[in-house]
């Protein structure tokens, strides 16, 4: 009985996905994947707040942790977007079995993944902080705070991946519910044990370990209960072609959050010379931008399973649709949030440290990026649209060029020409060479790739 309610269901969404009108169906998903999304940016400012009150080393210690981080999420989205995307398509041309095998194969090694991390980082921790760009007095901190998130690698790296796999079946609702409640839970953990309990710094790391670990635990039983497919370990064979299929669609995930933990670990180095207040200033910079940039990601995240469901079922218009619908609302959606951040700026880096010297590193960098980051609706749709398509090559190189390509070698050349003002304009020449970048290769896509399949 419970297969052909699931057949139902996948029928159902079938339908959903390939036959309602594209704007309403788009904002229907992508309002749950900005929420998660927006929830994920929350773990880390609700540390970075609580952990700016203890001291400016402790500011400078969330900028070294942003880069492991960043390789958590790295294998989270490389497993959840590679099997997503594939299977999304498979849906589209309703082969459950398959898409069935997909998911259980993301989802295991998301977990398996985030546990060799956990053993590697934490038998090389102190080492590793210092080669991630940590000054002497900021590596004790970065250690203690790493040290309880390490041990929940594995479930920060599934619930990513679960999160993932759920959007790409047309539940963003449900892995929206997942995250959710692990941030609600953080919120009341964090300064309970870093100021009631006296746990400072290492209190921030546990309780953003047990929340990560709670959300892993809601998302697991989402999956298996209301997800699409039915999530089972036993669908995990591992399959050549399944295998390649997975690298192809999550690769360009892992460059772009790789290159992300690259280039944030550049830009650490780069300010460490100016000593511990441009290195806390930019790491709050960078949480507050990623948060405007979560918004665009999720809007990009509710994209991708219309794309992937409509192309498998060949219905390329509707991809078309959707991708320009997305780009105009996504840069419509960054221009607004740029006039604000601009407008507040010293506030906003005011919540997180009141130190002179950090505001001022914070409200340069924070000018410069609202100048470009407009520019990342076009980058940031053009990246999903070519690694939901299939197309490996294009999207993994998109998703190196604004963080690894160019980032990364700008921070550590601009501020031995113009100092630390050097390391506060890096993302914004980034942002701009970027999207010179994206534009043929869109043209490319939008003109010949789906042009002929129509």
């Amino acid at each position: 009985m419970r297969q052909g309610i699931r057949r139902a269901s996948a029928d159902a969404k079938y339908r959903q996905m390939t036959q309602s009108p594209i704007r309403p169906l788009i904002l229907r998903l992508c309002i749950p994947a900005v929420i998660s999304n927006l929830v994920t940016t929350a773990y880390n400012l609700t540390d970075t707040y609580f952990i700016g009150q203890l001291g400016t080393s402790q500011s400078g210690a969330i900028g070294i942790a942003f880069s492991i981080m960043t390789i958590l999420q790295a294998l989270g989205f490389f497993f959840g977007n590679g099997s997503g995307n594939s299977m999304s398509r498979e849906l589209g041309k309703r082969n459950n079995e398959r898409a069935s095998r997909l998911l259980a194969i993301g989802f295991t090694g998301a977990f398996l993944s985030g546990l060799l991390v956990a053993i590697i980082c934490l038998s090389t921790l102190r080492p590793l902080v210092v080669a991630l760009g940590s000054t002497a007095t900021i590596a004790p901190y970065a250690v203690t705070y790493l040290t309880p998130i390490l041990v929940a690698a594995p479930c920060v790296c599934g619930s990513f991946a679960l999160n993932g796999l759920l959007r790409y079946q047309g539940q963003s609702a449900f892995g929206m519910i997942g995250l959710v409640c692990g941030a609600l839970l953080n919120f009341l953990l964090a300064p309970l044990f870093i100021f009631v309990f006296g746990l400072g710094i290492f209190g921030a790391g546990l309780a953003t370990g047990i929340c990560q670990t709670v959300s892993f635990l809601i998302l697991t039983v989402m999956s298996a209960r209301f997800g699409v497919l039915k999530l089972s370990l036993r669908n995990c064979r591992p399959d050549p072609l399944l295998l390649r299929e997975i690298v192809g669609g999550g690769l360009p995930s892992l460059v772009r959050q790789s290159a992300g933990s690259i280039a944030t670990t550049c830009v650490n180095i780069a300010a460490n010379p100016f000593g511990d207040a441009a290195i806390a200033g930019m790491a709050i910079v960078m949480r507050i931008m990623l948060g405007a940039n979560s918004v665009i990601i999720g809007l990009g995240q509710g994209f991708q399973p219309v794309c992937g469901y409509n192309y498998g079922a060949g219905r390329f218009a509707r991809v078309r649709e959707a991708f320009w619908f997305c780009v105009k609302l996504s840069t419509g959606v960054l221009l607004a949030l740029a006039v604000v951040i601009w407008v507040v700026a010293p506030q906003l880096v005011e919540i997180f440290r009141s130190d002179p010297a950090v505001i001022a590193v914070g409200v340069a960098a924070l000018h410069f990026q609202c100048v470009t980051v407009v520019l990342n609706g076009v980058n940031m749709m053009g990246n999903m649209i070519s690694q939901t398509l299939g197309q490996t090559g294009i999207a993994s190189f998109l998703a190196v060029c604004r963080t690894g390509l160019y980032l990364a070698p700008i921070v550590l050349v601009l501020p031995h020409l113009i100092g630390v003002t050097g390391v506060e304009a890096a993302q914004s020449v980034a942002d701009v060479l970027t999207f010179v970048t994206t534009i043929p290769f869109m043209r490319h896509i939008l003109g010949n790739v789906l042009r002929d399949r129509t």
